[in-house]
């Protein structure tokens, strides 16, 4: 169940969306605001991996342009960030933190775990 979370094209914007976001937004989350690439690695588990999706944050809150999948999280004004993603009863979360031009952390959900860097657009 959850290997078919993250091989269809929705869950990899799930997987996309734990790469940026959550501590509570602080002053100056303005300077990760931004269309951002991300890129998905599976270390652990048979999940997707190898994708590249676009994501964006506005005022230190992450967000998917897609509707199925819902996004939780925030970007602090030291880059640090944490996710939750989901899509129904699914879920994944994720750790990292962002600078100016880019970013890395860990994510996991179900039976998958592996690592994520963004570069901003």
């Amino acid at each position: 169940m959850f290997k078919q979370l993250f091989t269809t094209p929705w869950s990899r914007a799930l997987l996309v969306a734990l790469s940026v976001a959550s501590t509570p937004a602080a002053a100056s989350t303005a300077s990760f605001d931004g269309s951002w690439s991300v890129r998905i690695v599976t270390q652990r588990g048979s999940c997707d991996s190898g994708s590249s999706l676009p994501i964006r944050v506005a005022n230190g809150v992450v967000a998917s342009d897609l509707a199925v999948v819902k996004v939780s999280g925030q970007v602090a004004a030291n880059g640090v960030l944490n996710v939750s993603v989901g899509q129904g009863l699914k879920r994944a979360n994720g750790t990292g933190r962002l600078s100016e031009s880019g970013g890395s952390g860990t994510w996991s959900g179900g039976p998958c775990s592996g690592t994520w860097t963004a570069q901003r657009n």
